[in-house]
């Protein structure tokens, strides 16, 4: 079977994969999307199909990754022979991680290509460098959780909230206590009654997009984007102020 899937792989069909987390914004779905174009159109391939992982990190196990797994799933399904990522990180901020995705796109005879071009290749030294780009991806994450958690210890000893501010809130001039943001609670309310009118979280997006609204990173209504927003419904308890036009 692996063999067969090698011989029937297409170097020039290609399947995509996004991914944006919580707290990585500098490269947007939209802006990952066009350099897996640009790249096709380079090399005169054809994207086939594209999987986007929303709010997700690179240090999440495959098992948390439906949408990578989909993409997986995807090449032996359209004979694609290209897992095309905009950049090394995206695929995986996790050494293991990023190792287990080229071995399963490996069995279904694709290799894993990165639109910006580093570390592509097969000889000795492209290897190399992708294991130093995917090294460095951990590092950076683990870099950046730890100085966020300092910078949460620090706020915590002054008194100041920490934690995320739910969609529709904001903090307020005490730092602490949370207060309704006008604009986000129009766009919450607006999901609200078109979600209790039966329309899926995708019809809720291009509702939400069709009104010319933003999610808080600036970027498209993705379903999961518009689950979390429901989520977000009140603020808690301890900190909530009255909300606007109350």
């Amino acid at each position: 079977m692996g063999r067969q899937a090698r011989r029937n792989a297409d170097p020039h069909r290609a399947i995509g994969y996004v991914r944006v987390s919580t707290d990585e914004q500098t490269l947007g779905p939209e802006a990952q999307r066009a350099a897996l174009e640009r790249w096709c159109q380079a090399n005169a391939a054809d994207l086939v199909a594209v999987f986007v992982e929303q709010g997700v990190s690179g240090a999440a196990p495959l098992d948390k990754r439906p949408q990578l797994l989909a993409a997986l799933a995807a090449l032996r399904e359209h004979g694609a022979g290209v897992l095309l990522v905009a950049k090394r990180d995206r695929l995986a901020r996790d050494t293991m991680v990023a190792a287990m995705v080229e071995r399963v796109a490996e069995r279904h005879g694709a290799v894993v290509r990165t639109a910006d071009g580093i570390s592509d290749g097969d000889g000795p030294e492209s290897v190399l460098m992708r294991r130093i780009v995917d090294a460095f991806a951990e590092y950076e994450r683990l870099v950046i959780k730890a100085r966020t958690r300092a910078a949460l210890a620090v706020k915590k000893a002054r008194g100041e909230r920490v934690g995320d501010v739910p969609y529709g809130w904001r903090v307020g001039s005490d730092g602490i206590r949370l207060e309704a943001e006008p604009a986000e609670q129009r766009v919450l309310e607006v999901a609200r009654v078109r979600r209790a009118q039966g329309l899926s979280l995708r019809a809720i997006g291009a509702c939400l997009e069709a009104a010319g609204a933003r999610s808080r990173s600036g970027g498209r209504w993705h379903p999961q984007t518009v689950a979390n927003v429901l989520r977000a419904q009140r603020a808690p308890a301890a900190t909530r102020q009255s909300p606007v036009g109350a």
